[in-house]
């Protein structure tokens, strides 16, 4: 299927990973294991259309509230992730990148994250940025703090008007575009504190599909969903 209009960034919240498994009878972690292939087919699918980034909630900054059993399992499969699939992601051309908070995770992880954002640093396919220990407010007020950090160390006047340009460059996301499209799976239709700043002007995609059951079909239905769309962005058509 061909679409004439692609968007540059999409952004998906994977929800339904336990529920997967709760109506499969199995544990949670198998439901975020093949939460894991879902990832795989959304990637391959999104390089075949030429689409610039996928920002990936894989882990936000209220999840800590979960069960520790989990969480550790989530984390788990992410470094398994990287230790299994990080060549294949090389051969593909696809950039990793990590948006997040880094001080709760453990060593291991940021270790395994570093080493897959620099071993992939010159790949231009395709950008699969995880968003880890992620929150939109947090990404907010952090981003401001170095702002205005960077503008006392440049003896800068805290009274200079802030530009939308200028702030974008604290961002955890910084450079990629904008969010044109957030999909967000498991039948929820909110934000979740996802790149609130970044999808000021994106167009909302909910499913009811359960994440480990999201596929090709998945994503070109909503990239359709996406092409039919009149973007105005404050205008007139």
């Amino acid at each position: 299927m061909k679409f004439k209009t692609i968007p540059a960034h999409i952004g998906v919240i994977m929800d339904g990973n336990g529920r997967w498994a709760e109506k499969q009878g199995k544990k949670r972690t198998e439901g975020h294991r093949e939460g894991a292939k879902a990832i795989d087919r959304l990637l391959d699918v999104a390089l075949e259309h030429k689409i610039q980034a996928v920002s990936l909630y894989a882990f936000s900054t209220e999840n800590w509230k979960r069960p520790i059993t989990e969480v550790n399992a989530i984390f788990n499969l992410l470094i398994e992730f990287i230790d299994n699939r990080l060549e294949d992601i090389q051969k593909k051309g696809i950039r990793i990148l990590h948006s997040g908070n880094r001080n709760k995770l453990s060593g291991k992880v940021k270790q395994k994250i570093d080493a897959a954002v620099e071993a992939t640093k010159k790949n231009k396919k395709l950008t699969a940025n995880f968003c880890l220990n992620y929150g939109g407010q947090e990404e907010i007020l952090s981003s401001f703090q170095r702002l205005q950090k960077d503008r006392i160390d440049k003896k800068i006047s805290l009274d200079k008007l802030v530009s939308p340009k200028e702030f974008e460059k604290y961002l955890y996301t910084y450079p990629l575009p904008p969010v044109d499209l957030l999909i967000r799976t498991a039948g929820e239709q909110r934000v979740s504190n996802f790149l609130l700043w970044q999808i000021a002007y994106a167009e909302f995609f909910f499913t009811n599909t359960l994440w480990p059951d999201f596929g090709r079909e998945s994503l070109e239905e909503a990239l359709h969903f996406f092409e039919s769309r009149k973007r105005k962005f404050g205008g007139l058509s």
